[in-house]
């Protein structure tokens, strides 16, 4: 448990340094960039987990149970930054000018 914790706390400081690499003038298309290749690989991870698991292959149940949960979480984390980018770009398309 305290391992996954420790995955997970490192995956958000991960993602608050490249926000602090954003607003310090970093561009914000090679951070996009940068975090979506990494939600892939983290899905690309737990799919292979998932078929070794199916084909009992798995040597180690809980390595490949975090690999499903990291990928998951990233994917729910990519799909609120979408929702709040959407959300944002419709707030301003709304404002009169």
């Amino acid at each position: 448990m305290q391992n996954s914790l420790d995955k997970i706390s490192s995956l958000i400081s991960n993602a608050s340094a490249k926000t602090n690499v954003a607003k310090s003038g970093g561009d914000f298309s090679k951070v996009l960039e940068n975090t979506l290749s990494q939600v892939n690989k983290l899905q690309e991870n737990s799919d292979k987990a998932m078929s070794a698991m199916a084909t009992g292959e798995v040597k180690d149940l809980h390595q490949a149970a975090i690999a499903i949960d990291k990928a998951e979480l990233s994917m729910k984390m990519m799909l609120e930054v979408r929702n709040k980018a959407l959300n944002a770009y419709k707030e301003i398309s709304r404002t009169q000018i």
